[in-house]
């Protein structure tokens, strides 16, 4: 069973340990390769408006997202989320789970819509996950990520209205 909640202070040594080897990878998040730590705290905890953590049984940290207005003033009832899930417990319904409660909390937070802004076009799992919940890709953008493989590739805008 997977349980969601609130990030604390005392989670930040697990979630790093999660995130960086994505941010190294460079092929999903337009994070820089060589990002700090203290840089990636400041994007995955302080920025947001709310990150959350899911754990397993054994209360171990398998994944975490992040919430935050699109944009400020007249577009901040939107919001967008980032979701990271831990290369061990991957393919397991845990992004799936993340996406399912970061739109309630988006909701309960009075987002009415959510829009992921940069969805790397070679991120099959991602792209299956989030048409499974109901996004779907409102644009593409030629050439908007750089990927340390295929080189200059698309980018999807993904939208899903949530309440209007």
């Amino acid at each position: 069973m997977i349980d969601i909640r609130l990030f604390t202070e005392n989670d930040w040594g697990a979630v790093w340990q999660m995130i960086e080897p994505v941010f190294r990878e460079g092929k999903t998040y337009a994070y820089p390769t060589d990002i700090s730590e203290e840089e990636a705290y400041n994007f995955w905890i302080t920025k947001p408006d709310g990150t959350y953590v899911a754990v397993d049984e054994a209360e171990k940290i398998v994944g975490t997202y992040t919430i935050k207005p699109n944009q400020h003033g007249n577009g901040a009832h939107v919001c967008t989320c980032g979701y990271i899930v831990a290369s061990e417990a991957r393919g397991q319904g845990i992004a799936s789970k993340m996406c399912k409660h970061s739109q309630q909390e988006a909701l309960g937070m009075g987002f009415l819509a959510m829009q992921y802004n940069l969805v790397v076009s070679t991120n099959a799992a991602a792209i299956k996950v989030w048409k499974r919940n109901g996004f779907i890709i409102i644009g593409t953008v030629p050439n908007a990520f750089k990927h340390p493989d295929f080189g200059f590739i698309d980018a999807f805008i993904m939208y899903k209205k949530l309440r209007f």
